[in-house]
């Protein structure tokens, strides 16, 4: 059994069975990608457009890929037909755009609204106001193609574990808040996307219910020359 299996098993050990683990397959070969497949692995997530559709015209079909990388307006074309969920939604006319995709392929596209709580000013993603904003908007209510499962964020790389869980803390809140004020009645609104190799288990701590996982399982980011 390869490293990359056996890092999977020993993840699937620790993590409770209501979080989902979602393999960061960024930058790593389609290769890898197949020895976690080969144990039943089936969520991986790409950063970049181009490189997430030359690997899901390679590998098998019922892999359920996750765009978590910053997500151009004119590059959502391209992913339409085929990804399952999209975690960095930061703007109503993005999710305008991936409304309009989706209904070209017929296809109903999850979406998670990306919250910007850390510290780094280069992080993307909204402020709680700007959330509360579009979840509040006349045009959000006219999109059929969309389906808002819930929120993702990152916490602040800092090696300080408390500045990391109040950010978490954050993020698990304002997914609460719009729970409460805008899907009290809707079961699919049920995720919180925040969690990396380095901070994954203080994140479940704080609410977590999808970790994304990239070096934990697949060593260092493999960059072709």
């Amino acid at each position: 059994m390869s490293t990359i299996q056996d890092a999977i098993l020993q993840l699937r050990k620790e993590l409770p069975a209501e979080v989902t683990l979602l393999a960061v397959s960024k930058t790593h070969p389609a290769s890898y990608i197949e020895e976690a497949y080969a144990i039943g692995q089936r969520d991986f997530a790409e950063n970049k457009v181009q490189e997430m559709s030359d690997k899901a015209q390679a590998l098998p079909k019922d892999i359920r890929w996750h765009m978590i990388g910053h997500l151009q307006t004119n590059k959502v074309k391209y992913i339409a037909s085929f990804v399952n969920m999209i975690h960095s939604i930061d703007s109503i006319r993005l999710l305008e755009i991936v409304n309009r995709e989706a209904l070209k392929h017929s296809r109903t596209i999850d979406c998670l609204l990306q919250v910007h709580v850390a510290q780094e000013e280069t992080k993307f993603g909204m402020t709680e106001n700007e959330i509360y904003e579009m979840l509040e908007s006349e045009s959000i209510k006219s999109f059929e193609n969309i389906k808002i499962r819930g929120i993702m964020g990152m916490a602040t790389n800092t090696d300080d574990e408390k500045r990391v869980r109040e950010d978490f803390r954050q993020i698990r809140a304002i997914f609460n808040n719009c729970k409460e004020k805008y899907f009290k009645s809707s079961i699919e609104f049920d995720t919180v996307s925040m969690g990396m190799s380095g901070d994954y288990k203080i994140a479940i701590e704080e609410g977590s219910t999808l970790v994304r996982i990239g070096g934990a399982i697949f060593g260092k980011r493999y960059y072709q020359l």
